[in-house]
């Protein structure tokens, strides 16, 4: 793997079905357009009764805090178990599950602390759980065909917008990791994804 690829499926994949059963089991309110559910969190909010880190060590590689599972994490076997699957070789911290009313958009922007190439970084997965025909993730202008239960590792760094113009939500989970070589090796052995991959 060149790390001027941008996108790379990874060769691993998870059952999308059983991840829904858990987030349907979370009973999740009702949102516009854009919803956001932390899975995985700075400890100090996670439990209230720790201090917040001091900011002089705000790293963009997450060693700033420590972080915890939150409530609906623990409650939810299998994506306890996806999440493990990660965290028994590299650092998790930010775990989110990302969801995308029918309709909605995500304008183009970039992170810039997410890619392999970036010093003291975290690295970003992206795991679509439900998706339709109508999503449309543009990375560099480019496509990503992202399947669900299909693990992909996308520089973050680069232009990316999303639509949703089906006529159900879009979910992903999305998985921060401080990149080590295990996670360097898994990246390598994927799969750059193309148009012509879906």
């Amino acid at each position: 793997m060149s790390e001027a690829s941008d996108r790379i499926r990874l060769p691993m994949s998870f059952d999308a079905a059983r991840m829904l059963e858990d987030i349907r089991a979370m009973n999740l309110a009702d949102f516009i357009e854009y919803s956001v559910m932390p899975l995985r969190s700075p400890a100090h909010l996670v439990d209230p009764s720790l201090a917040p880190p001091s900011p002089v060590d705000d790293y963009a590689d997450g060693s700033w805090t420590e972080w915890l599972d939150t409530s609906a994490l623990q409650a939810s076997r299998y994506l306890s178990e996806v999440v493990d699957t990660f965290r028994a070789h590299s650092n998790v911290t930010l775990v989110r599950l990302l969801r995308l009313a029918p309709g909605g958009i995500v304008k183009e922007h970039t992170d810039p602390t997410l890619g392999l190439h970036i010093e003291k970084s975290v690295i970003r997965l992206t795991i679509p759980i439900v998706t339709n025909d109508a999503v449309e993730f543009y990375l560099n202008d480019v496509p990503v065909p992202m399947k669900a239960g299909e693990c992909w590792y996308l520089r973050f760094t680069d232009p990316h917008r999303i639509i949703n113009a089906g006529t159900t939500e879009r979910i992903n989970m999305s998985i921060d990791m401080v990149p080590n070589e295990w996670v360097r090796s898994l990246i390598s052995r994927g799969l750059v994804g193309r148009l012509e991959d879906s």
